[in-house]
């Protein structure tokens, strides 16, 4: 595929989440991956106060290696959106009384993960803006963002998934008592998470009722809703990459392990060079050891999900198998999984700029077909309003 010289492709990072760190990474790889490919490419960076910097410095990670990479950013100019060229382009411009600089771009690569990038947020902005962007809409994002709305889906779809319970911090300071009861009748051990966080982050195993109250506690310093689900025994963690528009790819099945009760924001990330990085050797096995009926299905059961969810472009999808009984549940979605799990697809036969290619195609695709959609309908009600036609007039009484 030729790359087209007029594509100037924005890649959103940082922002005001739990997994700014992890962003910086996922962004690092994905910017020298499409500058490799001859694309030009915009570092966009947000930090962790909302401030927007765009810098070519920023598209270097060993910028953010530097301990003291936050003073640095005092020298950098900051930007602030444009609606100039809405439509066709997103225009930033410098701040500042003296400023005239501007920086566009025309498609957008979110590598943005949690809150404020990957929960619908920052695709609604590229939404209004009119231009293609990586990833699934702001609808997909919302609900796959959110673990207890993606397990009512899966309940709705008769796909099987663990047993669970979710309350919200008002509920339970009202109704504690209540909300233990209930997660007694599903059985210890139990995982906490909060319902809208990613990485593993306030994640916590619970073996007994003091374990329990700690962990939902963690779980609330980092959300307003938790979500509490029965643990799989004899576990086998597995994890299936889909991408595609309507006729998804699946890619082969990643099998996790860790010596500790659940897959750690550490084993993700910093044991043994991280596996979601790539770099692990012990931890990750691909093809996962697990025999081939049940591969079959899970790949399967994979695609299906990233097509009744309406994904687009990339997903992960998780995968929860007691190795006795060969129950498989389908656990959490990751609508951007950290450095696009580019090692699962490398294994799977898809170089890291084939991945790159791809998803920068499907974004064109899905925004060009949604182009076609009729966005102004002509009507005659505003001329009906203050002639006298209109049976009901506002009440504008403060009783």
């Amino acid at each position: 595929m030729a790359i087209e010289t007029d594509t100037k492709i924005g890649v959103f990072f940082g922002s005001r989440s739990p997994e700014h760190d992890v962003s910086i990474v996922t962004a690092g790889l994905v910017i020298a991956g499409l500058k490799n490919l001859g694309y030009t490419t915009v570092p966009i960076y947000i930090s962790k106060e909302g401030r927007w910097y765009i810098s070519e410095e920023l598209g270097n990670i060993d910028f953010f290696k530097d301990p003291n990479y936050e003073k640095k950013l005092g020298s950098l100019p900051t930007y602030s959106l444009s609606t100039d060229k809405m439509g066709k382009e997103m225009v930033f411009k410098e701040e500042g009384i003296f400023s005239k600089k501007e920086i566009s771009i025309n498609v957008a690569f979110p590598a943005m993960h949690g809150v404020y990038g990957e929960d619908g947020t920052i695709q609604g902005l590229f939404e209004m803006f009119g231009i293609p962007y990586v990833g699934c809409d702001v609808a997909t994002s919302a609900i796959a963002m959110d673990k207890v709305l993606t397990k009512i889906f899966y309940e709705h779809y008769d796909i099987p998934t663990t047993e669970f319970i979710s309350f919200t911090e008002e509920e339970w300071g009202e109704y504690k008592e209540d909300i233990l009861s209930q997660i007694k009748n599903i059985g210890l051990p139990v995982f906490i998470k909060p319902a809208r966080t990613g990485s593993s982050i306030g994640i916590t195993n619970a073996k007994n009722k003091e374990e329990l109250e700690m962990g939902i506690e963690v779980a609330f310093h980092y959300d307003q809703k938790v979500l509490v689900e029965r643990a799989v025994e004899n576990l086998a963690d597995l994890t299936v990459c889909v991408m595609g528009n309507g006729n998804p790819e699946a890619s082969l099945i990643q099998e996790s392990r860790f010596n500790k009760d659940f897959f750690s924001y550490t084993d993700k990330y910093i044991e043994d060079g991280g596996a979601q990085t790539g770099r692990a050797t012990k931890n990750i096995i691909i093809p996962a050891e697990i025999d081939e009926e049940s591969t079959k299905r899970i790949r399967n059961m994979a695609r299906d999900i990233f097509v009744m969810f309406e994904c687009s472009g990339i997903a992960r999808v998780d995968f929860l198998m007691n190795r006795e009984t060969g129950k498989v549940y389908a656990n959490e979605i990751n609508t951007l999984p950290g450095t696009l799990y580019h090692h699962l697809w490398r294994e799977s036969g898809v170089s890291t700029a084939q991945l790159l290619k791809n998803l920068t195609r499907f974004a064109k695709e899905r925004n060009k077909k949604r182009g076609r959609i009729t966005r102004t309908f002509q009507s005659d009600i505003l001329k009906n309003i203050g002639d006298g036609k209109l049976s009901q007039k506002l009440d504008t009484s403060t009783d």
